[in-house]
């Protein structure tokens, strides 16, 4: 285990005994990242402010009960997966399909700037078990594991998951594409 890693469950600890100053450590290691994961599920800037207000309550509130501390990211995760959720509920729209300009330029690849629009706009016409996946994956970076915790879903769910959503991306992709060069 990294020394970072270590550092982190410390960090968690402090917190479970109601540390402030460990707790606003945390909120800076993860808060960047979570509020691109979120904007990659909602779109609307008003909204992912709101959720992620929501977020830092409800794990301040519940941090007291996370047994495995090495589990944080993926449960930080979760309550922002089931917040957004909450978010999309209420509106009970179909997802919203503006581009996703701040998760792309997150990932690491050089692309112009009718590339990047192209990647946005696709990403975000994916249904959103399959955006979710992507941006947890590919964003994120995290572990087939570590996504299977945030989602509450299998392993095996993961894995299919992400492939149809690579070949959906694939699919939308070369569509904009070639509608764009029309």
């Amino acid at each position: 285990m990294s020394l970072d890693r270590v550092y982190e469950r410390l960090l968690v600890l402090r917190c479970q005994t109601g540390d402030e100053s460990a707790f606003a450590e945390l909120v800076g290691r993860y808060h960047a990242r979570l509020r691109r994961f979120v904007s990659g599920l909602l779109a609307d800037q008003h909204s992912v402010d709101d959720v992620l207000q929501d977020v830092w309550f409800d794990a301040w509130r519940g941090i007291g009960r996370l047994r495995d501390a090495t589990a944080l990211e993926a449960w930080l995760f979760r309550i922002a997966r089931d917040r957004s959720y909450r978010v999309l509920r209420r509106r009970s729209a179909h997802p919203v399909t503006e581009p996703l300009e701040d998760v792309v330029d997150g990932a690491e690849v050089e692309l112009d700037e009718d590339e990047r629009r192209i990647v946005a706009t696709s990403v975000q016409r994916l249904p959103l078990p399959q955006r979710e996946v992507l941006l947890l994956r590919f964003v994120e970076q995290m572990s087939y594991e570590q996504i299977a915790l945030a989602l509450t879903c299998e392993l095996g769910t993961v894995r299919s998951r992400l492939h149809y959503a690579k070949r959906a991306l694939r699919e939308l992709i070369e569509r904009n594409g070639y509608e764009q060069s029309e």
